[in-house]
Formats: structure tokens, sequence, C-alpha cells
């Protein structure tokens, strides 16, 4: 997980400096700034030290010092800052922690700027393990509550958490309609199982054929599939038709194979399709216990801590 961090955070790195590269071939080097987070006491318990982490890890961090972000190692950032959203998504629906970091951020808005485009890398970015919307919703909030943005700029923001808020951990998922081969139509909310898993997919795509082959080969998710436990809704959420059909076969008999007749579920907005493929499990009242996924083994987890 931390690899593809830093792969990620050496690629922002590129981008960010290559622009200015022939404009200072002649500057003398200087030595980027780092960050150095706070350390728990080692007389704490492994759960002790999460807890301390989880409310002081930015307490060496001066947010008053704006000429930080300038000057910082933007990578060793990137790393850091995803070390503790590691260590805060025990707990994936409290947005407590990035709240408090948030509001200390936004102390000046060159240091809001950073901190909601590290956000960005690494709990928003479709491609990051560690994404998340609860922890994201904190950052939209205290952009479009803070004094310096006009309302051009405000806009994405505006956006993204409305996207961000969308079928919440915990909350009950948007409903929506979808229709079968045979022209015969359903809804999420008429699917009675104790489990719901929906499948946001697209023929043709080669990860939507890796989950649908790591859900197929789950001896977990086929067993409860068998007896009725789980539901899977395999849900086409674009136009071409087609396409759709020529791929029928591939989707196994037992799931609920449908389109979005009208691209409802796109227009409208009541699921996020910045990213295909997407799992979102419900449960039996469609509450969300994991959203916006591409982690089978997690959802497997989740299931098993459930009982």
């Amino acid at each position: 997980m931390y690899r593809i961090l830093l792969i990620l955070a050496a690629l922002l790195c590129a981008v960010s400096c290559g622009g200015r590269r022939s404009q200072q071939q002649n500057a003398p080097a200087s030595q980027p700034r780092v960050f150095l987070p706070a350390i728990a006491p080692v007389a704490m318990s492994p759960e002790e030290q999460r807890e301390y982490l989880r409310l002081h890890y930015w307490d060496r961090f001066d947010f008053a010092d704006s000429l930080f972000v300038r000057e910082a190692d933007t990578a060793q950032m990137i790393e850091a800052y995803a070390r503790w959203i590691a260590l805060i998504s025990d707990r994936p629906a409290d947005p407590a922690p990035m709240d408090s970091l948030m509001r200390r951020a936004s102390v000046s808005r060159p240091m809001l700027d950073y901190f909601t485009m590290l956000a960005e890398a690494v709990v928003h970015d479709p491609n990051s393990p560690l994404r998340n919307d609860e922890f994201y919703i904190p950052v939209m909030q205290a952009v479009l509550a803070s004094p310096y943005y006009d309302e051009y700029e405000r806009i994405g923001p505006a956006y993204d958490l409305n996207m961000a808020s969308q079928n919440r951990l915990g909350r009950q998922a948007n409903d929506f309609r979808y229709t079968l081969a045979s022209g015969a139509t359903g809804t999420l909310y008429g699917v009675k199982a104790e489990y719901v898993l929906l499948f946001i997919n697209n023929p043709g795509c080669p990860m939507c054929k890796q989950l649908r082959e790591q859900i197929v080969g789950s001896p977990m998710l086929t067993e409860m599939i068998e007896r009725g436990r789980l539901k899977v809704i395999a849900l086409y959420p674009d136009e071409d038709l087609t396409e759709w059909r020529n791929y029928r076969e591939y989707i196994p008999a037992k799931w609920i194979n449908g389109y979005d007749d009208g691209c409802v579920v796109r227009e409208q907005g009541i699921y996020d399709l910045t990213a295909i493929p997407s799992l979102y499990l419900l449960d039996r009242d469609k509450r969300v216990l994991v959203k916006d996924s591409t982690d089978v083994p997690y959802i497997e987890e989740v299931i098993d801590r459930r009982g």
C-alpha cells in the first residue's frame, strides 16, 4: 500500500517540479524541508499509541509557517500524510481527526491549499488505496467555509462535497431502478437479502473483469450467494446497450445483471461514477457498509466481522 502511495508522491513531485526546471537550472540546489510527526510515548500500549497519534500526529507541524509549503519535500509530506490516514482508517466513518486537522490548516490560504492537495492525492484520488469520502468531506467543508475563495473557485469543491456526501458509510444508499435484458425492471430496495453487493461495471474494463473473477473465486461470497444471504447487482451505467448485451454471458447467472435505462444514476449524480469499477456492500436495510471499493478481501472482512 505504501509503495503505491510513494510512487504517486514521486509522480506528483515530478509534475510540480518539472515545469520550473528550465528556470532554475542555474540556481543553487536547496535542501527540501521535511515534516517529522509526533512520536507516541514508548510506555503506551500499541492501542494507546494509535489513539495518541490520532490526536497528536501533527503537533510538531507549524501551521503558521506558510513558507514551509513552498520549500517542503512534497513526496515526503504525502507519505507522512498517508501514514496518518492509514492510522486513522481503523475508524473509516469518523471524520473528527480530519476535521480537527483542517481547522488548523485553515490559518492561511497557502496552508489550506497545501493540505487540500494532500487530501486530494491520498483520500480523494480514485486510484488511492486510502480513498475515503468520510475523510474528504471535512476537507471540502473547510474550503467552502474559508474566506479565501471566490464564487467560481467554490464550484469544484461544492460539487466534490455533494458527490462525497452521497451514500455515506452507515447511512442508507440511494435507491435506483435497473432494467434486465428481458425488459423487466427492479429497484435496489426491492432486492431482499441479508447483504447486497452493488457492482458498478463496464464491459471490457480489465479491472471490472478482475473484480468479477475475485467475487466468483471467493468461497465465502459464493456460499453466501448460494444460500441467498448475498445478492449481487451488476449495474451497467452507460448508454451503449449493444456492448452490454454482448457481455451478458460473462456475468454469473445468479447475479442480477441490469443496466441504468436513461443513465439516471449518472445524470442525477446519485452514485460517484468517476472511477469504474466500484463496489458497495449494503446490509439488509441498504445501509452502506463498504463504499466505492475495489477490495474484495476487505468486503469479506467486513462481512466476517459482522458474523
